[in-house]
């Protein structure tokens, strides 16, 4: 009757022995390989993001998720005022921030005036 998911003559061997050891070591290869290349480097990437997001203050000049670049005017504990264009503001969050800037990027990058 269940002819069709095990073969008789493969029933009637049994389970072919001694690949337990390669069966397991297979096993924790594939979790070593899972570790370091997925779990481990977004855990990292997690990390570094929260503390960024903790160090924000008012005068950082940020990149956002949108790739709107401003500087921050005020920080609260879960949103920030940023300053995108001069006497213009919008509120975000603060997971929202992507990168903070060096000092004086979003006036190296104003137009030229003529």
């Amino acid at each position: 009757m269940l002819d069709f998911l095990v073969p008789p003559a493969q029933a009637a061997e049994g389970a072919p022995g001694g690949t337990g050891g390669l069966e397991i070591l297979l096993l924790v290869g594939f979790a070593l390989v899972f570790y370091f290349l997925i779990w481990r480097p977004q855990s990292k990437r997690t990390k570094e993001h929260r503390q960024l997001v903790g160090s924000l203050a008012k005068g950082d000049e940020v990149v956002t998720n949108g790739g709107i670049i401003g500087r921050i005017t005020k920080v609260d504990d879960q949103f920030l005022m940023l300053e995108v264009a001069r006497g213009i503001e919008i509120r975000l969050q603060k997971g929202a921030v992507t990168a903070a800037l060096p000092k004086g990027t979003i006036k190296s990058m104003a137009p030229a005036k003529t």
